[in-house]
């Protein structure tokens, strides 16, 4: 007995110790607190986002609400445009590129925001920004003015007290003309300047400029003193990034003809915002927008110890300290089942805690107010837009005393204390802006005054933990697994460190649960964290690659329910993109173009050499009839993704027309995205629509439906134009075969076959070849995300060395020490286009589970591109299409063991080695197998 017992204790504690290492093992941390944004650590409810900074004297979250936007419910689509369909195809098909990007972008592009009326406000607007002053007036003495730093190459927007600032700014920068120059004409360069300069040398005109070009000016040597001179240039910005955007090299005066003799006018300038409220720029799309920031600033205080973590197992981060002699902690989370982010303080000694907590925000329109004795609030209006914000923070704690003002929360000598935040809008849905968000926030809050602390962090993990603990993986440990985060990811390519990539891998799953819950609305291009009112390409949702993306490792990982945001979108897109299909093609079905936002526009927009990409609604079916596959969900299938997928193959049925040169059927007009131009036939529509009829037909088979559309859609396919080797043993990427070899473009879309389609597989090994050949070519940089569809795509290839060389790249340090940004990781592991966007997360998570396992065939194949650099490991809850999720081992590169469970009962065909075994499978039970895949 007592040896069962000691043998028990034995057994428990081997568990204890093991949870210990896993809980370990999946932590983010670092030694010091956040500098900049991309530092801080990210934590989410599905709905309400925060970046945590962990600050000592000043802790700072910034915050999101996933519906804060610019804009408003609008009609998108251009009417009439359906007239000038034909004569683009027309143009297209003589090989005048140019003439029929220029028709399109002035007749068949979608409509703008405010795109009547600007004209003639802004005309009005900027006469008055001309005419108000001038440098001799008496405003125009610069002793008052605050000073920054010029260029800002990434516009000004960045810079503290710009924030959001679009409009006419004055900048005034004093420099000395040395005596030797006396005499000398010279050249004042400005660099780059958006939009509009007019510039002044001490106090003479001497020019302006409209656009974004480069500025320079020749200054004759009577206007010039030895000594002091005064430049003075007022800049007039319409809309995002303002001010001097060049480098510091183009920022400098010099004698005319001698570059190499020049002052630098780089550095620090006067300046004087004039007036920051011009007219409402016309925007194809509305602009995800931060919500507010919380502040939490402490006594000052010497501190030793510092450590500061995001534990994925239970959504948790942390921030501890020593300071005389008390170990402070703080705790956060933002919770799904209560809605509300919490930040939980601690000490060890009573009577400890003492900070003021207050609110303040980026928009220009906000407030802030008492609500009662524990609550602040703040209001918001979204600048040029019509949605409105509220957030509530509330306070409990123990001990000391809590003070309240239309300021701040103060709290004194408290035991431990509690900060809950909420955030709501008005917004009810795309058409619908009626909500009410005072009594959102009011209602969450009266919800949970009476809970306890521990009571709503454990029903936060427990709801958080029945999405992360359907999988784990564990590749090994590392020399550098005990390291910090930031130095892991400096010394990852030098040194093996196989645990950094589960903790990738487990990282993209977390990113996903936190930013895409049911519910909620879909993960946009920086999933649910931005900080900037002009974030990187509106952080919106860019439909050619970066919102599929987002959801390539949600089936395969085990987060079929986090794609539920995603279907609500297209469900979406579907209505508003029929009204697309009829205005600019005169299509039944819908259409949907590169880009979408918050009001569901689905026309084609910015420019018509990439924004007429007919083939986005195609594309989000393919995920919809994935999840199909992985689930066998047929009531989804039946009453939701069918008719969908129907409408989208019903607009291609009408819109695909025969080439006069091959016969066959093309897409035209259209583009391969973001390259090329606007053309007919890119090879990636056609994949893409093969794929979509191809499961059409299927699932119309499936729900015994439709069949005369589906013998429609089988004539259809055969007389699409197929995938084309080229004259350099390339896969084409367009119908003619024009690739150039030594384009290296991060776009690589005619590959969309290889991954995530199936036009190109093993089965048919000379397109598999031109698709090699063509990714040689292509080259092996690339963005975040670009270089995330790498991976998948060697993987695909069963290439599994060169996938992992891609997911090097992919966790290479975007911060290096030339300041310089690249492609790779973050301080805190978020992917860099460069700037950030996470759809690189989601797509690195899906190539390493690409690698490890593959169903888009007849077979679930294991271990089909493993690497050499990871010959050991197990999983646990990866999923296979047919309703399958398994477990499995190896060892030296070799597969050990394997368990497979049935969710739908079906038969299971397992390939590994060469050697393929079917087995009838029962609903609910699982099977096990050795490494020949002999069942046990």
């Amino acid at each position: 007995m007592k040896s069962r017992k000691s043998l028990f204790i034995v057994i428990f504690m081997f568990g204890v110790v093991q949870a210990f290492a896993q809980s370990q093992s999946m932590k983010l941390w670092y030694k010091q607190p956040a500098q900049k944004w991309t530092d801080a650590l990210p934590i989410g409810n599905g709905r309400i986002g925060g970046m945590i900074y962990g600050g000592v004297t000043e802790d700072h979250i910034q915050y999101n609400e996933q519906t804060l936007w610019t804009g408003g419910p609008r009609d998108y689509t251009r009417k009439g445009a359906v007239k000038y369909l034909e004569p683009i195809r027309k143009l297209l098909s003589e090989s005048k590129q140019a003439e029929a990007e220029a028709l399109a972008q002035q007749h068949f592009m979608g409509m703008k925001s405010n795109e009547l009326s600007y004209a003639a406000d802004s005309v009005k607007w900027v006469s008055m920004m001309l005419s108000m002053y001038g440098p001799q007036d008496e405003m125009m003495r610069d002793d008052s003015w605050k000073t920054i730093t010029l260029p800002t190459e990434q516009g000004w927007e960045a810079q503290p007290g710009f924030e959001g600032v679009d409009g006419a700014v004055w900048f005034i920068k004093h420099f000395n003309i040395p005596a030797g120059w006396k005499g000398k004409t010279l050249v004042i360069s400005l660099g780059r300047i958006r939009d509009i300069d007019r510039t002044w040398l001490n106090g003479d005109y001497i020019g302006t400029t409209s656009g974004n070009g480069y500025r320079k000016y020749i200054i004759p040597a009577d206007k010039l003193f030895v000594g002091d001179n005064k430049l003075a240039v007022q800049v007039i910005n319409f809309y995002d990034k303002g001010g001097f955007t060049s480098n510091t090299k183009t920022l400098s005066v010099y004698p005319e003809g001698d570059e190499t003799d020049a002052i630098s006018l780089a550095g620090q300038w006067k300046y004087f915002i004039q007036d920051d409220n011009p007219p409402a720029y016309p925007r194809y799309n509305a602009d995800y927008q931060p919500f507010a920031d919380l502040y939490l600033k402490f006594p000052k205080q010497e501190i030793t110890g510092y450590k500061r973590d995001l534990d994925l197992t239970n959504a948790t981060a942390h921030v501890s300290y020593k300071a005389d002699g008390v170990t402070y902690a703080r705790e956060y989370f933002s919770s799904a089942p209560d809605q509300v982010m919490a930040v939980h303080l601690t000490a060890d000694k009573p009577g400890k805690i003492t900070l003021k907590a207050l609110l303040n925000s980026l928009h220009k329109n906000y407030v802030t107010r008492k609500v009662d004795d524990h609550t602040l609030a703040l209001s918001l209006k979204v600048k040029d837009g019509v949605l409105r914000g509220v957030s509530y923070l509330h306070v409990q704690s123990i001990g000391g005393k809590v003070a309240v003002s239309p300021k701040n929360i103060s709290v004194k000598g408290a035991n431990e204390a509690t900060f809950y935040l909420t955030a709501a809008t008005n917004f009810k849905n795309y058409h619908d802006v009626s909500g009410n968000p005072e009594a959102i926030c009011k209602k969450q809050i009266a919800a949970i005054v009476h809970q306890s602390y521990a009571g709503i962090k454990a029903a936060h993990i427990s709801d958080y933990k029945k999405y992360f603990d359907t999988f784990s993986v564990d590749l090994g440990k590392g020399e550098n697994a005990d390291l910090p985060t930031d130095e892991r990811i400096l010394k990852f390519v030098q040194s093996p460190d196989p645990s950094f990539i589960s903790l990738y891998m487990q990282y993209g799953r977390y990113l996903l649960i936190s930013s895409s819950r049911p519910g909620s609305g879909p993960a946009n291009l920086q999933g649910l964290w931005n900080n900037l009112l002009t974030p990187p390409w509106g952080s919106k949702f860019t439909t050619n690659i970066n919102l599929e993306m987002n959801y390539w490792p949600a089936e395969v990982l085990n987060l079929s329910a986090c794609s539920q945001p995603f279907f609500s979108i297209v469900d979406d897109l579907a209505k508003t993109g029929h009204e697309t299909a009829l205005e600019n093609y005169g299509a039944p079905g819908w259409v949907l173009h590169h880009n979408t936002d918050l009001w569901r526009g689905t026309a084609p927009v910015n420019a018509s050499n990439h924004g007429i990409w007919v083939s986005g609604a195609a594309w989000l079916c393919h995920q919809l009839w994935e999840h199909y596959l992985y689930t066998g969900d047929k009531d989804f299938l039946q009453k939701r993704a069918y008719p969908e997928m129907k409408g989208a193959a019903e607009f291609f049925v009408h819109f695909l027309v025969k080439d006069p040169k091959t016969g066959y059927l093309i897409s035209t007009p259209s583009n391969s995205p973001e390259h090329g131009g606007l053309v007919a036939g890119p090879t990636m529509d056609h994949q893409i629509i093969r794929d979509l009829f191809k499961n059409c037909i299927e699932a119309a088979k499936t729900l015994n439906i439709d069949k005369a559309f589906a013998d429609a859609l089988k004539l259809k396919y055969s007389q699409i134009a197929p995938n084309k080797i080229g004259k350099h043993g390339q896969l084409q990427e367009w119908l003619d075969d024009k690739d150039d070899t030594t384009d290296t473009h991060r776009h690589v879309s005619h590959m969309w076959g290889v991954y995530p389609g199936t036009d190109i597989t093993v089965k048919t090994p000379e397109l598999m070849k031109a698709a090699e050949q063509s990714m040689k070519y292509r080259g092996d940089e690339g963005t975040g995300w670009s270089i995330a569809w790498k991976v998948n795509i060697w993987a695909r290839m069963h290439q599994g060395d060169h996938a992992y060389l891609m997911l090097t790249k992919l966790l290479s340090p975007a911060d290096v020490s030339s300041g310089k940004e690249k492609g790779g990781v973050y301080h805190n592991l978020f992917d860099a286009h460069p700037p950030f966007q996470i759809d690189g997360n989601f797509g690195g998570a899906a190539g390493l589970a690409e690698m490890l396992l593959q169903s888009q065939g007849d077979a679930i194949e294991l271990l089909p591109a493993l690497p050499r650099a990871l010959p050991q490991g197990n999983i646990k809850g990866i999923c296979a299409r047919g309703g399958f999720v398994l477990d499995f081992e190896w060892q030296n590169g070799r597969l050990k063991n394997l368990q497979v469970y049935s969710k739908l009962g079906k038969i299971c065909r397992l390939n590994y080695a060469g050697r393929t075994v079917d087995i009838e499978t029962q609903k609910g039970k699982s099977y096990r197998f050795d490494a020949d895949l002999k069942q046990l």
